[in-house]
């Protein structure tokens, strides 16, 4: 089962190619086997998987110039069998690769039950396979082809896999000339097919059968072709038929299934559970699970009903749902009941007349009715006849009482009465008010009719009474239990549909793919109270599993085994579900589906399996909790992979933008600096000192300003990513001032810059280099926006435990609108990157990051009467006095 881990990813699937025939010894393996040569002719890789052992010479000998895979050696039954070796296929991924008897089931050990699942396996890691099939082997034809040759084949295939297959090869020869080639030679096929029971009547049935079926293959397509195409197409036809544990439902479904493909209609199967389901023996389950896996095996969605009126459930569900066609059992209509009730399908007739009600022909031998009744199971327990003793004699009680009191009779009996219907609310089974209902009748008689505290009666009237008495009790505690069932099968649907919905709205609630996922597990958990496994999909893997138990006990963690993992690892990558209740890995703990939307698969939730499989309701409630998950994680996938997009765009735009701006801003000092250069390298001579001073002057200037601004994009770089070390000390505000103020830009001459310190001891804990980077781009800033002879102030003063620094100017000052985005990168002012003045609009975001990073704050405002004010604080610190 481990081997399950190891499998392929190939994004391309291989195609199907079927061999098929109406008998054994038609050419079917003989016809693969030259088709493989022709392939490998024309280069393809071949290899043979499995040919039977005891195939013909004639067969055997085509495998000369072919690669033959090794059997895989298991045992069937305790008889040593060779099967075909899945994982050694996939390993060495030949490009084609032959495999005969495409029904055969597999022995025990292998990891699936049957060799089409194992050719599903292939095609999806896109490997090709040639394989075989007789027509007896197609599901749907299953009954005829009994009814054609008196035995019923136990090898089968869905149909599905049978339409699906990408070619159908109908390998054909005359009945007349397969019969004498039966007759003369002796093969492992003539043994096979049993040609003393073949007969040219029954052959030629099964050729005209497989002829059939080829060519309702090939209108399958078309109309398929035809809805891909989006041509005109529609039907209305909509096939239901009921479910049930009958063992002749089979039939009635396979003849259902062929209605549906004839008609091309909808396919439904409907299972009525009635409050005897509870009570239903272990081979009706067993086989009513069979029924509904052959009904999904034929294409037909699974819908499940609840209530006891059978034909009342079934012709509302037929209304509501737009069926056309109801398709039961003869069995069900045969006969009438007690009292002449109408059979079911007089009552479905009644129900929904507009209906066409199709009856299947059964003659299989003590058949049960395809709606399925079983009596309770009869369960005494001390506490119930406790119970029901204590009911009678208070009622006894009661009646003596009112017998007393002058009461009449008929007063008496209502309580008795009443004593069964109180039995039938407080005990479980029905049994108990039947019981009491007898009870009551022999009590009363006994107690309250003469003679007295005897059996008899001497009023003639009293037997009447008494059956009167009985009747009415009876029915009063079977109304009451029925109506206690209905009770509670309607509780328990309203259970399960309310998680279904609190689901839903659960799931809505969650932020992150693990709430998700704990969210939907314990929702599954008080659904099927089953300990749940799931694994989450990470990086085209399963991550770690996360384990929820549906007790007190950690018992989910007994799923953790190697084994487990790979069935769980086998379902992510195949997309199938497998596991314990599966014909794929079923000797797993735990049934193991995927948490999927179409191909794209989030995860894989295991179940434990527990001493019963899932019904039919909890799968369908199941998988609609599954697919609400699947498109939560999806959205929440989506959201996460917008979000990244978003920041993916803003860096880029940010990129663009520092690029855009450096090409600009750059080319304007570079171009003056080799232009000032390039003058006094060739004409120094005829300047004087104080042009040349001028020009050298020129060069300085451009080449600080090239320097403070690889120092910002250097600071800002540093701070995106973290890694920016601030070496904290304490200063004073004055002289940090005093030495921005020596690199301020130049042109500070031309306007009057003044300092204003409240306190002269100020301290404050700071990286004097970036906060003097911090004052330098704010003074800049000012000297760039505002006229020649603006006043520029700088304060520092104390509030509180902060150091404030304010950086103030007289100029036009700053809308409100740009105030919004002053701190944003690469922001200028008219929002457009690099204006006149060289702005690369980084100064005062990185002023901004550098104060966030001491833990102050940074903003700006307006000035009196006009002007800006921006204001940063730092944490101040306490002068220390040493005398």
């Amino acid at each position: 089962m481990a081997a399950a881990s190891d499998q392929m990813s190939s994004p391309e699937r291989g195609h199907l190619k079927i061999f098929f025939s109406y008998a054994a010894g038609v050419g079917k393996t003989y016809a693969m086997l030259d088709a493989a040569h022709m392939e490998k002719k024309h280069g393809t890789d071949v290899a043979v998987g499995y040919i039977k052992s005891n195939a013909h010479p004639q067969t055997r000998a085509r495998l000369n110039g072919l690669k033959l895979l090794p059997p895989l050696h298991s045992k069937h039954n305790g008889t040593p069998v060779e099967e075909f070796d899945l994982d050694k296929a996939i390993k060495i991924k030949p490009g084609l690769i032959l495999i005969d008897e495409l029904a055969h089931t597999n022995a025990d050990g292998c990891r699936h039950h049957k060799r089409y699942q194992d050719i599903y396996e292939l095609l999806k890691a896109g490997i090709d396979v040639y394989t075989t099939a007789n027509v007896e082997n197609i599901e749907s034809l299953n009954d005829m082809v009994t009814a054609i040759t008196g035995n019923r084949i136990l090898e089968r295939i869905p149909d599905s896999v049978f339409d699906n297959a990408a070619q159908v090869k109908l390998v054909d020869i005359e009945p007349q000339e397969l019969l004498e080639q039966l007759a003369s030679e002796s093969s492992s096929d003539s043994s096979e097919a049993d040609s003393s029971a073949l007969t040219l009547e029954k052959l030629t049935a099964l050729r005209e059968l497989a002829l059939r079926r080829c060519a309702d293959r090939v209108n399958k397509r078309t109309e398929a072709a035809r809805i891909r195409n989006k041509s005109d197409y529609y039907t209305d036809e909509h096939i239901l038929v009921c479910l049930s544990s009958s063992p002749s439902n089979a039939k009635i479904i396979r003849t259902a299934a062929r209605m549906a493909n004839a008609f091309r209609g909808t396919f439904t199967a409907l299972f009525v559970e009635t409050s005897q389901f509870s009570a239903m023996t272990e081979e009706d389950r067993q086989r009513l699970r069979s029924n509904i896996y052959l009904a999904q095996q034929l294409g037909a969605t699974i819908e499940t009903v609840y209530g006891d009126d059978v034909p009342l459930q079934i012709a509302e569900f037929a209304k509501l749902s737009g069926v056309s066609k109801i398709v039961i059992g003869r069995s069900t209509v045969t006969g009438k009941r007690l009292l002449g009730k109408p059979s079911l399908t007089e009552q479905l007739i009644t129900n929904a007349p507009n209906m066409d009600v199709h009856i299947i022909p059964d003659q299989t031998p003590n058949r049960t009715p395809t709606v399925h009744n079983q009596k309770n199971h009869i369960i005494f327990s001390a506490s119930d006849i406790l119970k029901s003793i204590f009911i009678l004699s208070a009622a006894s009680c009661l009646g003596y009482l009112f017998q007393q009191l002058g009461f009449d009779e008929a007063n008496i009996i209502t309580v008795y009465v009443l004593a069964v219907l109180v039995t039938s609310i407080v005990t479980v089974n029905r049994v108990y008010s039947l019981i009491t209902s007898i009870v009551s009748v022999l009590v009363f008689n006994f107690l309250f009719t003469d003679p007295k505290f005897t059996l008899m009666a001497y009023d003639r009237g009293y037997p009447v009474t008494f059956v009167v008495m009985f009747i009415s009790a009876f029915l009063t505690g079977t109304l009451t239990t029925r109506m206690k069932t209905i009770a509670s099968q309607s509780a328990r649907t309203a259970f399960r549909t309310k998680i279904l919905f609190d689901t839903s709205q659960i799931l809505q609630q969650a932020t992150d793919r693990d709430a998700i996922l704990t969210s939907t597990a314990h929702q599954l958990t008080k659904l099927l109270n089953r300990d749940i496994v799931i694994y989450p999909a990470e990086k085209n893997t399963l991550a770690a599993p996360m384990t929820f138990s549906a007790g007190e006990e950690d018992t989910a963690s007994d799923y953790l085994t190697r084994n487990e993992s790979a069935v769980a690892e086998w379902v992510f990558k195949n997309n199938r579900h497998a596991g314990a209740t599966t014909q794929t890995l079923s000797n797993a703990k735990c049934l193991y589906l995927a948490i999927r939307v179409n191909d794209s698969v989030y995860g894989v939730v295991g179940i434990a399996a527990g001493k019963q499989p899932l019904d039919a309701s909890e799968n369908n409630i199941l998988l609609s909790i599954l697919g609400e998950c699947a498109l939560a994680m999806e959205n929440e996938k989506n959201a996460h992979e917008k979000e990244e997009a978003a920041i993916l765009a803003k860096n880029e735009q940010l990129r663009a933008n520092l690029l855009r701006t450096i090409s600009h801003d750059l080319r304007t000092p570079l171009t003056s600096i080799s232009g000032n250069a390039s003058n006094l390298l060739s004409n120094s001579s005829l300047f004087d000192e104080s042009t040349k001073k001028t020009l050298y002057q020129d060069i300085y200037d451009d080449s600080m300003w090239l320097i403070n601004l690889v120092e910002n994009l250097l600071s800002v770089t540093r701070l995106e990513e973290g890694r920016l070390n601030l070496r904290i000390s304490t200063e004073l505000a004055d002289e940090v001032v005093t030495e921005a103020l020596r690199h301020v830009n130049r042109l500070s001459v031309e306007h009057h810059i003044t300092v204003k310190h409240q306190d002269d001891l100020l301290l404050a804990k700071m990286d004097a280099k970036l906060i003097v980077q911090v004052i330098i781009n704010l003074v800049d800033n000012a000297i760039k926006y505002t006229p020649r002879g603006s006043e520029i102030r700088i304060s520092t003063f104390r509030k509180d435990n902060w150091a404030v620094i304010s950086v103030s100017d007289d100029g036009p000052g700053i809308s409100d609108e740009n105030k919004k985005q002053i701190f944003d990168m690469f922001y200028t002012g008219s929002n457009r990157v690099a204006d006149s003045r060289r702005s690369l609009g980084l100064g005062l975001s990185l002023c901004k990051s550098i104060i966030n990073a001491h833990g102050g704050s940074i903003s700006v405002s307006d000035n009196v009467p006009h002007g800006t004010v921006f204001t940063f604080t730092l944490p101040a610190e306490e002068v220390q006095l040493h005398e």
